[in-house]
């Protein structure tokens, strides 16, 4: 697939400054210059995170109000349920809020909905369920925001409902007695970028002094916090940054059972990384509500001892399993689906559906579908006696205009600018495919149909030393607004030694001003024709470490290469 580059440009006299005041390679310079860091005190904190630096959380409008409500239903002996969303954000949150409580109260439960008999968010089953036990208190953790008929009915019931969430609200709030979210227009909280369980990390710090409890019980919920970012891909800047490299940090040292039990069952034996948060402890968690029941995540998180944890951890390592095996044969049914007709020939979005494909993993399907046709995609299935599924959009995309305009084929929809989900009549599934095709092909603009690989700056090959690599692999935790950099060396030339492995990947070997250098490029096997040719390329790539035998080395992971363009 043909990919469009584009070389960041760096503010010139910014990159100086950093230059004269860090005294490191220009290429960190113009990468930390990119991320907003213009001085020394600016580098100091981005790379030395302090939890002294995270905001009062008494700034985030309602929290007093949030604050009084649970001071009261402890003294009075309330009932008090947590509620959360099915997802790591919403389990991790509900982990923490409960075991905090659970210290200083003890007439106290928590509440996952089911992913499909309730669905997303607050749900009458949840409050009726609250009802019925005498509840008085629900704290809802990831999810609320735009419950405002739901929290009115519990209202009616006589339940009070305390809301943490970081989803955009609508104009309508909900009659909460406290509403924690930092996006609310009228909300001084300075970092609005916090995820769900960041928002119910403030709460538990504004919380802490009130039982005369000390920092300890506050920061011994980082590691969750820190894997509820990393899964929930919320900027890794800011307060994000500070939590994520904290909660890192507690889960190398002293993790909770859970994230112990998952990263032995995913054999994670070296230091644990975001990137294993995001790809080895995040798919586990969420695998539980996409299969079964996401109850079970929270058990986890808050069992007292490993054993325990390990218990509930198979489980969910069990859903992983049939996740990735729904994942795959559906990815493979749909790709089929689309090679084999000629209809889809210039089409500008894709929707695919089957009747018998799981509910659980559209959305993870379509995503994979966008690796092979770069456009918006929905994949749907049956559901009862609907249609419903999931869409994903390209960067720059905005899905849930196009679904909304596509609303008369529908009988809900919800989402937001990336992704989206929505129910429809099982007729209307080809009237649906046909608008969405008329919506997409005509306001998408064409560069947003070539994907966009981001170069933060260029580096040849002999400056691949292990000096700059440790002080890049200081910039972790990596995530969104603060990603592992991308380089790109120019006019260099195949060695000679280039090949395919394992049938798919590329072994490259690389020769630029008389310095050698390998790298990998998976699923790049395409690409040594390219190579062969001898003639000067320039490679997209990334640094990473690699260990063979006990000998560890740099290697460039490739991302792309072409043939040199003219200066």
């Amino acid at each position: 697939m043909q990919k469009r580059w584009k070389i960041l440009t760096p503010d010139a006299q910014r990159t100086e400054t950093l230059r004269q005041a860090l005294n490191i390679h220009p290429a960190l310079c113009k990468i930390l210059a990119h991320r907003g860091i213009d001085s020394f005190e600016s580098a100091k904190a981005f790379f030395r995170p302090q939890l002294s630096d995270l905001h009062d959380p008494w700034l985030m409008k309602d929290m007093d109000k949030a604050v009084e409500r649970i001071l009261l239903a402890t003294r009075n002996q309330e009932k008090i349920l947590v509620f959360g969303d099915y997802d790591v954000d919403g389990t991790t949150a509900v982990a923490c809020m409960y075991q905090f409580l659970r210290k200083v109260h003890s007439a106290l439960d928590f509440y996952i909905p089911h992913r499909y008999r309730e669905g997303y968010g607050v749900s009458k089953a949840g409050v009726d369920f609250a009802f019925e036990n005498g509840f008085t208190l629900i704290i809802a953790l990831d999810c609320g925001i735009k419950s405002a008929e739901l929290i009115g009915y519990a209202k009616t019931l006589g339940i009070d409902f305390i809301v943490c969430d970081h989803h955009q609200p609508d104009d309508i709030l909900p009659n909460a007695v406290a509403i924690l979210n930092p996006k609310q227009k009228d909300c001084p909280y300075p970092y609005k970028e916090l995820c769900g369980c960041g928002v119910g990390f403030k709460l538990i710090s504004a919380l802490a002094p009130q039982f005369d409890l000390g920092d300890d019980a506050v920061y011994e919920y980082l590691d969750l916090v820190a894997t509820a970012i990393a899964a929930d891909i919320v900027p890794m800047t800011g307060e994000n940054r500070i939590l994520a490299w904290h909660g890192l940090k507690k889960a190398n040292t002293s993790p909770n059972n859970g994230i112990k039990a998952l990263m032995n069952l995913s054999s994670i034996v070296t230091e644990l990384h975001i990137t294993n948060l995001v790809f080895m402890i995040a798919p586990r968690v969420n695998a539980a509500g996409r299969m079964d029941d996401a109850r079970k995540a929270v058990q986890m998180f808050v069992a007292l001892d490993y054993d325990e944890a390990l218990h509930y951890a198979e489980m969910l390592h069990s859903d992983n399993t049939d996740r990735k095996e729904a994942d795959s044969t559906i990815t493979v049914e749909a790709l089929a689906l689309i090679s084999g007709n000629d209809e889809w020939l210039g089409r500008k979005s894709t929707l695919v559906y089957q009747e018998h494909w799981h509910k659980g993993v559209v959305g993870i399907v379509a995503s994979r579908l966008i690796e092979h046709y770069y456009r918006p995609t929905i994949v749907l299935t049956k559901s009862g006696d609907y249609a419903s599924g999931s869409a994903r959009s390209v960067p720059g995309f905005n899905l849930y205009e196009a679904i909304h305009a596509c609303r008369d084929h529908l009988l809900g929809y919800g989402g937001h600018f990336a992704a989206a989900g929505m129910t429809l009549e099982l007729e209307q599934v080809d009237a649906f495919r046909q608008k969405f095709e008329e919506v997409v092909a005509s306001t998408i603009d064409p560069e947003m149909l070539v994907p966009e690989i981001v170069i933060d700056a260029e580096l040849s090959l002999k400056d691949i030393k292990w000096g700059l690599y440790n002080i890049m692999c200081q910039m972790e935790p990596f995530g969104p607004d603060n990603l592992r950099p991308q380089f790109i060396c120019r006019g260099a030339i195949d060695s000679g030694f280039s090949k395919i492995v394992k049938e798919v990947h590329l072994r490259i070997s690389l020769r630029q001003d008389g310095v050698s250098f390998a790298g990998i490029g998976f699923n790049m096997a395409d690409k040594l024709p390219l190579l062969q040719l001898r003639k000067p390329v320039d490679v997209v790539y990334k640094i990473e470490e690699n260990e063979w035998n006990g000998q560890k080395t740099l290697q460039m992971k490739v991302i792309d290469v072409r043939l040199s363009q003219p200066a």
